[in-house]
């Protein structure tokens, strides 16, 4: 149960990072960027450790489309 909801809200943090990639305006990609942190902090907790990089990957992407 615990693994369905790593892959569920890794699910969500990989869309979340996908609209910020297509955001124009700053102000939404922040905002944006903090509901895809949240996200991927809670799937952290529960992630295997190959999640666990793919969501570390998703958390360099969001500082990359930040910059």
């Amino acid at each position: 149960m615990a693994n369905n909801m790593a892959n569920n809200l890794l699910e969500q943090a990989k869309q979340a990072v996908s609209q910020i990639a297509n955001m124009g305006n700053n102000q939404d990609k922040q905002k944006q960027a903090e509901v895809a942190h949240n996200v991927i902090q809670s799937a952290y907790t529960n992630s295997s450790p190959e999640e666990k990089q793919q969501l570390q990957e998703l958390e360099n992407q969001i500082d990359n489309h930040l910059q």
